[in-house]
């Protein structure tokens, strides 16, 4: 049977030629056989996951480190609303509170101070019409800018 040329490639490749210095297998001999390759590409790998861990950990979000949950809100009257949310902050926290209507429509806001540290704050809203849902939209760090 006669050889694929594939196979003949390979074969040919790994004679040597008439010459007298010996010829290393052509086809056989790849980047990827080397331990110098595995070693210098375990290295980028493992930087890469330090790296990666590091920015993963050390990330605090757009918030700048103020995190706020909402608890629960309360539709009074149609002209105001009160919520209860919670703010943990280092150095005390301003807070946007939006109220909408059934459309989605804002139909009051209002912004709220909390001390520093884990505080519940309970806030009144007027709104202009009965709204339907109150959601604390944002909460920043005092004094600091837009």
């Amino acid at each position: 049977m006669q050889p694929t040329p594939e196979e003949d490639a390979v074969n040919s490749a790994d004679t040597p030629a008439d010459t007298a210095e010996p010829v290393a297998p052509a086809l056989r001999r790849h980047h990827g056989n080397g331990p110098v390759f595995f070693v210098i590409a375990t290295v980028f790998a493992v930087l890469c996951a330090v790296g990666w861990g590091y920015s993963v950990m050390s990330y605090r979000g757009l918030g700048g480190g103020v995190y706020h949950q909402m608890v629960s809100y309360s539709l009074e009257s149609p002209d105001e609303v009160t919520v209860n949310y919670e703010v943990n902050s280092r150095d005390g926290a301003e807070c946007l509170i939006v109220a909408l209507d059934d459309q989605h429509v804002e139909v009051g806001q209002k912004r709220s101070e909390a001390e520093a540290g884990n505080r519940m704050v309970t806030a009144t809203v007027e709104t202009v019409r009965q709204a339907s849902a109150v959601q604390v939209a944002s909460c920043r760090e005092q004094g600091s800018q837009d």
